[in-house]
């Protein structure tokens, strides 16, 4: 069920795939929406009950003015406070993970537990795939032939405007969200105490089997690594094992 929520003027949209399992808040990646965590919710139901957020600039959640570190993760101190579901699992892929364990950080009495995706403690976006996208097209297929084999990563995202076909988020807004996001993290990764699973595609471009082992050892005994066979965006490319790694981490937690 789709639901809104207020935070200082601008509406945050959310998908509550309910049920009266413990919470889990999913946090999805650049040029996604909350839809895109439907397949897993439908595997972790009825144990979990997924909360999935629109996150600011995304889906039907308003546009923002800013896009900082700070902003996103005090979107998701308001859901967290909206919802009143008290401590929970958080679970985020790629910005998303990056807002997932900064806000496990720096609120550690909110979070139970962590799952990152795909994303490292020092990020380094390269925008020039988000400037080359196509900010209108005359029709779906259209568009979908412009993306060519990225259009299934994309396309919980496509919207039909009164000038054509294009996205729901805009696309100067996520260059300025990943400018935002690149920098050194490591300070809120080290510092989240709960435990930790770090997912990652084994034919991903975004973070190398180096880093990942690496983000393990400055956790000692509190994050584990596992890696599955896809690129950055591993719940699409490896849903049913994705979904299925989530499930064990999440049976194991008291």
């Amino acid at each position: 069920m789709r639901e809104f929520f207020t935070v200082e003027g601008r509406r945050l949209s959310y998908l509550d795939f309910g049920g009266s399992g413990s919470p889990l808040l999913a946090l999805h990646g650049h040029y996604n929406e909350a839809s895109a965590f439907a397949p897993l919710a439908e595997a972790l139901a009825p144990q979990w009950r997924v909360i999935a957020l629109d996150q600011r600039g995304h889906g039907e959640s308003d546009r923002a003015e800013s896009y900082e570190r700070d902003d996103y993760v005090a979107d998701v101190a308001a859901l967290h406070q909206h919802l009143k579901v008290g401590p929970a699992v958080v679970l985020g892929h790629s910005l998303g993970g990056v807002n997932a364990y900064q806000y496990a950080s720096r609120h550690a009495d909110r979070v139970t537990a962590l799952i990152v995706e795909d994303i490292g403690a020092i990020v380094g976006c390269d925008w020039s795939f988000t400037t080359s996208l196509p900010r209108r097209a005359p029709s779906r297929d259209a568009l979908t032939s412009a993306l060519g084999g990225a259009a299934p990563y994309l396309e919980c995202s496509f919207r039909q405007w009164k000038d054509g076909w294009g996205f729901s988020f805009d696309i100067d807004d996520t260059v300025a969200s990943q400018k935002a996001l690149n920098g050194d993290h490591w300070t809120d990764w080290v510092a989240v105490t709960c435990p930790t699973l770090l997912i990652r595609g084994t034919r991903s471009d975004e973070l190398t089997a180096d880093h990942a082992r690496e983000m393990i050892a400055r956790r000692p005994g509190q994050a584990r690594l596992v890696e599955l066979p896809a690129g950055h965006v591993v719940h699409h490319d490896a849903q049913a094992q994705f979904a299925a790694t989530v499930g064990a981490f999440l049976s194991e937690l008291d």
